[in-house]
């Protein structure tokens, strides 16, 4: 008889390819991911452990940092049915990722199950036929200092962010957050807005030039600029400092009366070529893809978010179409050379093909985590015309795709021209009277990979695909001015950091995994430390704050340098050559000997904090300054006067001027409309972060538990023209109307989307907000007695139109619903999942998430729940111990 073998994945899409592939000897079942973890809450922590004084933070600091693992709720029942599964088997093979996190979950399914069969590891980098059955054949024993290098991250950032966390609950706000990575990540960005608002512009001239080269030119007109005058150089925008200082005594500024005088006498000038310099050029192709360079790249060309990138990926890697995507290879196997070589020979001929393979050297420190580079799957790539994907997996399996094959193409040819041009300038009235031009060309004379690939940029002019042609011309030709006018600029401050360039800097600083990124971007902006500006990440005083008080108290743990070497240690535990316990004791108590202070003395000795001192920050001397309040950032001037500031200001943009603005005209500012004579108050109308709106003004004495009455101003009202009458009537709704036949109450109320009615939870939309107060009884009962719409009737406009649905051809739109923003194309509506951004969402994702749904069907109907007999008290589990191997 056959052995039967339980095999253990991830994912149940995964499982579910994976048992296609095995036969009928194998039971392939999912964990889900995690089973088990660090405690989140109080309540999680065993009872034997509640009083100990480390018993928060799961991690027993006193015992060589063993951590408590519970297993959370919601998965003790996938942990019942896979034991089940277990008692039946022969052997057991954990095939979670072949990563350090893939490892670490194949150690907690051990932990809890307990196997008395044997048990292997089973490791692939790509769902196909030939990979699994390869991995099935092919084994190997659990890698302990993979575990433990996972382990030590896991207690590191608990550590960290269970005991510096509360310091900022109590010193800046409630519920905020700090963590190894992130708070060096939000740094990063505070520090680029720091460098913005020190940044002075400075301002300069030069010309646009264009040249003629006569009739028989080909281009004839093409464009010059402006190098120098008199043999001194003009300064450009590089030549300036961050504080608007010319870099160079030996520079000409130009001023605007220079330019213009100088593009008069141009005009009428006779340029002579001095010199024509060409030179051939060669671009090799780039590297495939690893975590970070997709994420950047999908990024750059689809417009992805770095959560976005690894979603649409892992979906790609686990319906089999790409290889493993969390990887810091850059390496390619044979059989992928090989694949990509022969289609690059079908789609493109032998002159695209280099004559040897191209051999990528990987960058990972362990060898043992050297997978291969994100690649299409499988001994021979589909193209993606023949993948069926639809949608952002079709656009990111194409870029993956073509990546790809351009690594294995050949180099792109070229050539770059320099063309000098000199002139006299005739009838100057000083001693200024030559002027050099410069006109640069690049021509593609053989694309190379670039016919498959062309690397993103932030500036398309930059791109190696980009071409400027110049005519071909001799030294001493004569040419003619085309055009000679004068321009103005102004020096820009360092660009913010996008999540594409933010990747990048992490991983040129060696913070963190590639893997997390994603969801360091998403903590940072969840936390409201960052908020978005088209693609720019830009910080909010929020994390000006936090990051001043842990650049202040805690500055090694946001230096950029000790967060490297940290991650430097936790590769060499992967690798087998350091202790967890060492790392983690240093990290903790500070090593031996070492000027480094260890978190547990940073935070037992922090000292007195001034916690007002810690959120304010001096707009320059003017007097007035930016605080970071408990319920939002305000600016106050020296007279006590206060305003609050809009939430989308970016810190830079938040001068005195700005400040002195919003201090004349406060968001809060009230304006008294009367007393209202039932209770005495005085009603104000004032405008506040969610719009404009009336309300009472309490007594002092009143007790804490009154809330005023208040009402959101109708759209079509102003807070200038609203009266007293007005405001009255506002402040009553929620306008009863009557009860149906049945006794169900109706009222009329105003929303976000409009004026509606309402009747337990049937709303039903109303076409005037005059309707609120004017609707009787029986015209509502009527409206009731319509059947109810699709959507309300007074609907707000959509959020972004998409264009027109390929399937159903009726126009998609994004719009924001009860249950968050969904797309629809007005039959099917897709609500977005957690990983996509309303800002950032394509239309081919909104076509793909509707083509989603609709092949789903309607949802079915709900069965009645059968009614579950009380659950039997199992007795208290002990804590699973560490392995012993590990220390």
């Amino acid at each position: 008889m056959a052995s039967k073998r339980l095999v253990i994945v991830e994912s149940p899409t995964k499982a579910t390819k994976i048992a296609g592939y095995l036969g009928r000897d194998y039971i392939v079942e999912s964990s889900r991911g995690h089973v088990r973890d660090l405690p989140t809450s109080a309540s999680e922590v065993p009872a034997k452990y509640k009083g100990e004084k480390w018993a928060r933070t799961g991690v027993n600091v006193d015992d060589d940092f063993q951590a408590i693992y519970v297993v959370s709720p919601e998965k003790k029942a996938t942990i019942k049915d896979l034991k089940a599964k277990l008692a039946g088997v022969d052997e057991l093979l954990l095939a979670t990722d072949g990563d350090r996190e893939g490892e670490a979950i194949a150690w907690h399914l051990l932990q809890e199950l307990k196997p008395k069969v044997p048990v292997k590891r089973m490791v692939f980098h790509e769902i196909t036929k030939p990979a699994i059955l390869e991995a099935v054949q092919n084994p190997r024993d659990l890698d302990v200092d993979l575990v433990d290098a996972q382990e030590t991250r896991r207690i590191l950032d608990r550590l960290y962010g269970y005991e510096v966390s509360p310091v900022l609950w109590k010193k800046v706000m409630p519920k905020l957050s700090a963590g190894r990575v992130q708070s060096v990540a939000t740094r990063l960005i505070v520090d680029r807005e720091r460098d913005r608002i020190a940044f002075v512009p400075a301002g300069y001239w030069d010309l646009d030039v264009t040249l003629d080269a006569g009739a028989d030119a080909d281009p004839r007109n093409f464009p010059a600029r402006l190098v120098d005058l008199d043999g001194t150089r003009i300064a450009q925008g590089r030549d300036f400092d961050s504080l608007g200082k010319a870099k160079s005594q030996e520079l000409l500024v130009l001023d605007e009366a220079s330019a213009r005088r100088i593009a008069e006498l141009l005009n009428a000038a006779k340029p002579v070529v001095s010199s024509v310099e060409s030179k051939p050029y060669t671009r090799r192709p780039y590297e495939p893809f690893r975590t970070t360079t997709m994420q950047q790249e999908a990024g750059r060309k689809l417009g992805f978010s770095a959560q976005r990138a690894m979603s649409v990926a892992q979906e790609l890697y686990e319906k089999g179409f790409i290889t493993y995507m969390r990887t810091d290879s850059i390496s390619l196997s044979g059989q992928a050379i090989n694949a990509a070589r022969q289609q690059v020979l079908d789609l493109f001929g032998e002159r695209f093909l280099p004559e040897k393979p191209r051999v990528y050297t990987s960058k990972v420190k362990s060898a043992q985590e050297a997978h291969e580079a994100i690649r299409p799957a499988g001994d021979a790539f589909q193209h993606p015309d023949e993948t069926g994907l639809v949608g952002d997996t079709f656009r990111l399996y194409q870029l993956i795709w073509r990546r790809t094959l351009a690594s294995q193409m050949a180099d792109a040819r070229g050539e770059s021209v320099t063309i000098r041009i000199d002139a006299t300038l005739a009838g100057t009235a000083d001693d200024a009277k030559d002027i050099g031009l410069v006109a640069s060309g690049r021509t593609i004379t053989f694309p190379g990979f670039l016919k498959a690939y062309v690397q993103g940029t932030d500036d398309d002019s930059a791109s190696d695909d980009a071409q400027t042609r110049l005519p071909i011309l001799e030294k001493g030709q004569a040419l003619d001015v085309a055009k000679a006018e004068p321009a103005g600029h102004e020096t820009r401050p360092p660009a913010r950091y996008t999540e594409p360039s933010l990747v990048a800097k992490l991983e040129e600083l060696e913070i963190g995994r590639p893997s997390t990124y994603a969801s360091i971007i998403r903590t940072i902006t969840a936390r409201d430390y960052v908020f978005k500006k088209g693609s720019a990440l830009v910080p909010t005083w929020l994390a000006f704050a936090v990051t001043r008080l842990l650049e202040e108290h805690f500055s090694e743990l946001v230096d950029y340098d000790f967060t490297a070497q940290l991650e430097d240690q936790l590769d060499e535990i992967a690798a087998g050559r350091a202790k967890r316990l060492q790392v983690l004791s240093d990290f903790y108590r500070g090593p031996d000997g070492d000027a480094h202070q260890g978190l547990q003395t940073l935070v037992t000795e922090l000292g007195d904090i001034d916690a007002r001192a810690l959120s304010t920050f001096p707009l320059g001397d003017s007097g007035i300054d930016v605080r970071v309040g408990r319920y939002g950032t305000y600016v106050e001037a020296s007279d006590g006067r206060r305003a609050n500031v809009p939430e989308d200001t970016a810190p830079d943009e938040l001068t005195a001027a700005h400040a002195e603005e919003l201090l004349a005209n406060p968001l809060d500012a009230e304006r008294e409309l009367g007393v209202n004579e039932e209770s005495g108050n005085m009603v104000v109308a004032k405008n506040g972060r969610y719009g404009p709106y009336v309300t009472e003004v309490l007594p002092e004495d009143a007790p804490k538990s009154a809330k005023p009455r208040t009402g959101s101003l109708f759209k079509s009202m102003s807070l200038d023209s609203v009266d007293l009458p007005t405001a009255l009537k506002l402040m009553s709704l929620p306008r009863v109307v009557g009860a149906d036949p049945e006794g169900n109450e109706i009222t009329a109320q105003n929303g976000r989307y409009g004026p509606y009615l309402k009747r337990g939870t049937d709303s039903r939309s109303l076409t005037s907000e005059d309707q609120i107060f004017d609707i009787t009884l029986e015209e509502a009962l009527a409206i009731y007695a319509q059947p109810k719409t699709r959507g309300r009737a007074a609907a707000a406009a959509p959020l972004k139109e998409f264009g027109n649905d390929p399937v159903s051809a009726k126009p998609v739109v994004l719009k924001s619903g009860r249950f968050g923003p969904y797309v629809t194309d007005g039959e099917t509506n897709a609500t977005l999942r957690r990983d996509d951004s309303p800002e950032e969402i394509t239309p081919e994702r909104a076509f793909e998430l509707i083509a989603e749904k609709r092949a789903k069907g309607p949802a079915p109907k709900r069965k009645p729940a059968a009614r579950k007999a009380p659950a039997k008290k199992a007795p208290a589990k002990k804590p699973a111990t560490r392995k012993s191997s590990a220390s």
